[in-house]
């Protein structure tokens, strides 16, 4: 039997490869860790791999997560790894994620209740367009994860994104992106894969394709 190991995107968890259909395949999920005080990001890596114990495993991250795969996969041999909505190296990031890098904006975040980072309910509409989540059922979902997100993991790791330096890429790398993804624009990544038209949320929202695509790539 095959056998993933998936990492979700920042916030979120399995629930957004619900919709997934895996077929013959054993599928874990690497569960996000509370970061440590100044912890790296390959630190961090490192910790989350010890939770794999399967050698000939496919790594599969979406968005963060994907970014987090290769950190992984870094340190830890594995034969694939499958990026979903994210990036593969730190020039595929959007220029206006590198300047608030830059600017170290993300070091006024607070660091106390969640409800001081989103004060006002009447930004959700802009997170959803952003995130391409356009139904009910996903704006529930995505409304769901802001809610829980842990303060602290948020603020290391928007730090981690927005100063992420990767140039390293793995000999066996896919990459699944959508055509109106506007987290990562599609003019800016080289993906393997393209589903025309669908956002960042396309992992849950156009399962069906990725479902084909994972089969095929696994």
């Amino acid at each position: 039997m095959k056998t993933v190991y998936c990492i979700c995107g920042l916030g979120s968890d399995e629930r957004i490869f619900s919709k997934i259909s895996w077929g013959n395949t054993a599928v874990h999920y690497l569960n996000w860790l509370m970061p440590l005080p100044n912890e790296t990001l390959p630190a961090y890596a490192g910790r989350m791999s010890e939770k794999i114990t399967e050698d000939n495993a496919t790594l599969i991250g979406v968005s963060f997560g994907g970014m987090l795969s290769l950190e992984i996969a870094k340190i830890r041999a594995v034969p694939k790894v499958v990026l979903i909505s994210s990036v593969k190296t730190h020039h595929e990031i959007p220029r206006w994620m590198k300047t608030l890098g830059m600017l170290k904006a993300d070091a006024i975040m607070p660091r106390s209740q969640l409800h001081s980072l989103r004060p006002m309910k009447i930004f959700e509409p802009v997170e959803n367009y952003f995130l391409g989540a356009e139904s009910e059922e996903e704006k529930r979902l995505a409304h769901e994860y802001r809610r829980h997100a842990d303060p602290v993991y948020l603020k290391w790791s928007i730090h981690q994104v927005l100063n992420w330096k990767n140039d390293w890429l793995p000999e066996k790398l896919f990459h699944i992106h959508g055509t109106n993804d506007k987290i990562f624009p599609y003019s800016l990544v080289h993906p393997t894969h393209t589903i025309t038209a669908a956002g960042h949320f396309l992992v849950y929202q156009r399962a069906g394709q990725v479902s084909a695509i994972l089969n095929d790539i696994i």
